[in-house]
């Protein structure tokens, strides 16, 4: 892929990938495969999918704030049957 030197879309691709805990090259790589797949070509148009893409990530974030909160919580309890657990090194 080439490298593409718009800072305002570089910018937005990385707040992409810090919301969706991602890497920068994969948040533009995610970029690259939705304007590929809407077959457009010119960096506006990434720029726009990367912000729509940017707002659905967000927005999905600060409804599953909550619940993403709860299942690490569930995910941290120890079973019954791991209470006496022991790691030796």
């Amino acid at each position: 892929m080439a490298s593409i030197e718009d800072h305002e879309y570089l910018k937005i691709c990385a707040q992409l990938a810090t919301c969706l805990s991602i890497s920068l090259a994969s948040a533009r790589k995610k970029v690259e495969f939705v304007a590929a797949k809407e077959g457009v070509k010119d960096l506006p148009s990434r720029r726009s999918i990367a912000e729509r893409l940017l707002q659905k990530a967000l927005s999905q974030k600060a409804s599953d704030e909550g619940w993403k909160a709860a299942e690490f919580d569930q995910l941290l309890e120890a079973l019954a049957e791991d209470d006496n657990f022991m790691v030796e090194d």
